[in-house]
């Protein structure tokens, strides 16, 4: 591991990736960690770095996520939109310990109130391996966000709890009893198209994807699709300003990717789509090189 010029750090609330990076920016291994920020208190930190990345200390650390946040290593404040996506120069170096840590600031808006952290960093990274790209960033997870960017700046952005909502209401509602581990492709549609045309629907759909099972035998593939649709249908209905007749890209996992892609297309709005670790690593990149200047 001579090779290690920094390391590059994802530090969210429930786990921590890190990659080894070399300076010409290839990665030279990938680890990850349960030790996320929501498992740590503030002297817990630099410990759980140690046994992740202990072997290539003290090479410089470039992080991003919840470890900036008001629980996190250090509070790195938000930077307020419209802005460029935070970087180096807004950077906060870790005190208290020997090691070269810094973490970039997530973003925030104040009416409507919202937050990011660490979806900046991919959106910074978006825009550094799409240079002009003026339009909306779309950001599926746990909280999924709709971010407008125009010359480079993030002009606004909302949230929607989405994934967290499918993740309950598929792992601890009723609706447990009616869920499978497949896929239904036509059902999804149905889910979509059904919340987008009749949002304020959505409760009474969520219950009939139950009462479907008991009474029609509602396969349980299609009604976990179908409840994914019913929910990502409810939440474009939401966002319709936000993509309705603008240039979309999407940053994320590509199962989760793929569904809005689906989404959307059927809507007629083509998207772009980026893998989310590639567009983290390229923010970090980007600002690393802020910071220590163009590899060699």
């Amino acid at each position: 591991m001579a090779d290690v010029a920094w390391i590059a750090v994802d530090w969210g609330t429930s786990h921590a990736r890190a990659w080894l990076m070399r300076a010409d920016g290839a990665v030279l291994d990938r680890r990850s960690s349960a030790q996320g920020m929501g498992t740590l208190d503030r002297a817990g930190f630099e410990p759980a770095l140690r046994a992740l990345v202990g072997d290539v200390l003290p090479a410089p650390v470039l992080a991003c996520g919840m470890v900036g946040s008001r629980q996190g290593w250090a509070e790195a404040p938000y930077s307020a939109v419209p802005c460029a996506p935070p970087s180096a120069a807004e950077a906060v170096r870790v005190s208290g310990t020997d090691l070269d840590v810094r973490i970039l600031p997530g973003v925030k808006q104040a009416k409507p109130a919202d937050v990011m952290r660490g979806e900046e960093t991919q959106i910074a990274g978006y825009l550094a391996t799409s240079p002009g790209f003026d339009g909306v960033i779309c950001l599926p997870g746990t909280h999924t966000k709709w971010v407008h960017v125009s010359a480079g700046e993030i002009v606004s952005f909302r949230t929607a709890m989405t994934g967290e909502m499918f993740a309950l209401l598929s792992k601890q509602s009723v609706l447990r009893h009616s869920m499978g581990d497949g896929w239904d492709a036509n059902a999804f549609a149905a889910g979509v198209d059904h919340s987008l045309s009749r949002p304020e629907g959505l409760a009474a759909a969520l219950f009939s994807l139950r009462a479907e099972g008991l009474l029609d035998d509602l396969a349980a593939d299609a009604a976990r699709a179908r409840l994914s649709g019913l929910l990502i249908g409810a939440e474009l209905a939401s966002m319709r300003p936000y993509w309705l007749g603008q240039q979309v890209a999407l940053i994320g996992a590509d199962r989760l990717s793929d569904a809005y892609a689906t989404a959307l297309a059927a809507q007629g709005v083509p998207c772009q789509q980026a893998d989310a670790e590639d567009m983290t690593l390229a923010g970090l990149t980007a600002a690393y090189t802020q910071i220590y200047g163009e590899a060699a």
